[in-house]
Protein backbone atom coordinates (compact mmCIF):
# COMPACT_ATOMS: atom_id res chain seq x y z
CA UNK A 1 0.00 0.00 0.00
CA UNK A 2 1.66 3.65 -0.86
CA UNK A 3 1.68 5.71 1.73
CA UNK A 4 -0.44 8.99 1.81
CA UNK A 5 1.17 11.97 -0.49
CA UNK A 6 -1.41 14.56 -0.53
CA UNK A 7 -2.76 17.83 0.84
CA UNK A 8 -6.05 18.45 1.16
CA UNK A 9 -8.69 21.96 2.69
CA UNK A 10 -11.22 24.27 2.74
CA UNK A 11 -11.48 27.60 3.59
CA UNK A 12 -13.19 30.80 1.84
CA UNK A 13 -11.46 32.45 -1.06
CA UNK A 14 -10.16 36.14 0.18
CA UNK A 15 -10.53 39.41 -1.72
CA UNK A 16 -7.31 38.71 -3.34
CA UNK A 17 -7.79 35.43 -4.60
CA UNK A 18 -4.92 33.52 -3.97
CA UNK A 19 -4.89 30.23 -1.74
CA UNK A 20 -1.28 29.08 0.06
CA UNK A 21 0.37 26.30 -0.12
CA UNK A 22 3.39 25.11 1.53
CA UNK A 23 4.25 29.08 1.62
CA UNK A 24 3.37 29.68 -1.99
CA UNK A 25 0.53 31.18 -3.36
CA UNK A 26 -1.80 30.21 -5.89
CA UNK A 27 -4.51 32.20 -7.82
CA UNK A 28 -7.84 30.95 -8.31
CA UNK A 29 -10.47 32.57 -10.24
CA UNK A 30 -11.85 35.72 -8.92
CA UNK A 31 -14.96 35.25 -10.12
CA UNK A 32 -15.36 32.98 -6.67
CA UNK A 33 -14.22 35.38 -4.28
CA UNK A 34 -15.66 35.08 -0.67
CA UNK A 35 -17.23 31.11 -1.82
CA UNK A 36 -16.01 28.29 -0.08
CA UNK A 37 -13.30 26.01 -2.15
CA UNK A 38 -11.70 23.19 -1.67
CA UNK A 39 -7.81 23.10 -2.33
CA UNK A 40 -6.42 19.87 -3.44
CA UNK A 41 -2.36 19.50 -3.98
CA UNK A 42 -0.70 16.47 -4.75
CA UNK A 43 2.98 16.14 -5.68
CA UNK A 44 2.86 17.70 -8.87
CA UNK A 45 -0.33 19.83 -9.09
CA UNK A 46 -2.51 21.90 -7.29
CA UNK A 47 -5.81 21.70 -7.90
CA UNK A 48 -8.90 24.43 -6.48
CA UNK A 49 -12.97 23.58 -6.76
CA UNK A 50 -15.50 25.40 -5.97
CA UNK A 51 -18.85 23.37 -5.79
CA UNK A 52 -17.40 20.87 -7.59
CA UNK A 53 -15.93 22.57 -10.38
CA UNK A 54 -12.28 23.13 -11.13
CA UNK A 55 -11.65 27.11 -10.60
CA UNK A 56 -7.99 26.70 -10.63
CA UNK A 57 -4.99 24.29 -11.77
CA UNK A 58 -1.41 25.12 -11.51
CA UNK A 59 2.21 23.05 -11.30
CA UNK A 60 3.05 22.75 -7.97
CA UNK A 61 6.21 24.56 -7.01
CA UNK A 62 8.69 23.64 -4.58
CA UNK A 63 10.65 26.55 -3.87
CA UNK A 64 9.48 28.93 -1.41
CA UNK A 65 7.52 31.62 -1.02
CA UNK A 66 6.71 32.80 -4.55
CA UNK A 67 3.55 32.94 -5.99
CA UNK A 68 1.81 31.77 -9.25
CA UNK A 69 -0.20 33.05 -11.23
CA UNK A 70 -2.46 32.43 -13.59
CA UNK A 71 -2.59 34.98 -16.74
CA UNK A 72 -6.89 34.48 -17.32
CA UNK A 73 -7.30 34.89 -13.51
CA UNK A 74 -5.32 38.16 -13.68
CA UNK A 75 -7.35 39.60 -16.74
CA UNK A 76 -10.81 37.97 -15.12
CA UNK A 77 -9.91 40.34 -12.12
CA UNK A 78 -8.97 43.37 -13.66
CA UNK A 79 -12.17 42.95 -15.54
CA UNK A 80 -14.17 42.30 -12.21
CA UNK A 81 -12.36 45.13 -10.77
CA UNK A 82 -13.02 47.64 -13.93
CA UNK A 83 -16.80 46.29 -13.48
CA UNK A 84 -17.18 46.70 -9.69
CA UNK A 85 -15.59 50.26 -9.97
CA UNK A 86 -17.64 51.65 -13.04
CA UNK A 87 -20.61 51.00 -11.65
CA UNK A 88 -20.45 52.20 -8.29
CA UNK A 89 -22.72 55.59 -7.98
CA UNK A 90 -21.53 59.06 -7.73
CA UNK A 91 -22.01 60.70 -3.95
CA UNK A 92 -24.87 63.01 -3.31
CA UNK A 93 -24.83 65.40 -1.26
CA UNK A 94 -28.02 65.50 0.96
CA UNK A 95 -29.91 68.55 0.57
CA UNK A 96 -30.05 70.41 3.69
CA UNK A 97 -31.85 73.83 5.06
CA UNK A 98 -29.33 76.83 5.12
CA UNK A 99 -30.04 79.37 8.35
CA UNK A 100 -29.18 82.98 8.72
CA UNK A 101 -26.94 83.02 12.15
CA UNK A 102 -28.72 86.56 12.96
CA UNK A 103 -31.90 83.72 13.91
CA UNK A 104 -29.51 82.03 16.77
CA UNK A 105 -28.58 85.68 17.66
CA UNK A 106 -32.36 86.30 18.00
CA UNK A 107 -33.21 83.04 19.66
CA UNK A 108 -30.44 83.25 22.62
CA UNK A 109 -31.26 86.54 23.15
CA UNK A 110 -27.93 87.59 22.03
CA UNK A 111 -27.44 91.47 20.65
CA UNK A 112 -24.73 91.62 18.45
CA UNK A 113 -23.50 95.54 19.37
CA UNK A 114 -24.28 95.31 23.10
CA UNK A 115 -23.98 91.93 24.53
CA UNK A 116 -26.89 89.76 25.71
CA UNK A 117 -30.37 91.60 24.99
Amino acid sequence: MAPATGWCTSLRLPRDHYVRCDSNDYSVHPGVIGHRVLVRADLERVHVFCDGELVADHERIWAVHQTVSDPAHVEAAKVLRRRHFSAASPVVEPQVQVRSLSDYDDALGVDIDGGVA
